[in-house]
């Protein structure tokens, strides 16, 4: 079972799209945090903004969303 639920996450973003873009590049930049606190840098990449029992960076990325810690634009080309 997928926990947040999929349903619960819809509720926060525009549509699956951008559920699956948002929580992508956000799981990624938990990703280049924890690699950064092994090397003592901290430039470009936040750490994760909740609590999360799970060591996945893409569930700890749908926690963020469901808790609506995330927000994000669309940008006009």
């Amino acid at each position: 079972m997928i926990d947040p639920r999929v349903d619960r996450l819809l509720e926060c973003v525009d549509s699956r799209y951008a559920l699956v873009i948002v929580a992508a590049k956000r799981a990624r930049q938990i990703n280049n945090y924890h690699h950064m606190l092994g090397e003592g840098s901290f430039d470009e990449a936040p750490p994760p903004m909740i609590e999360s029992r799970s060591k996945n960076y893409l569930t700890m990325a749908l926690e963020e969303v469901a808790q609506n810690k995330l927000s994000y634009e669309y940008k006009q080309y």
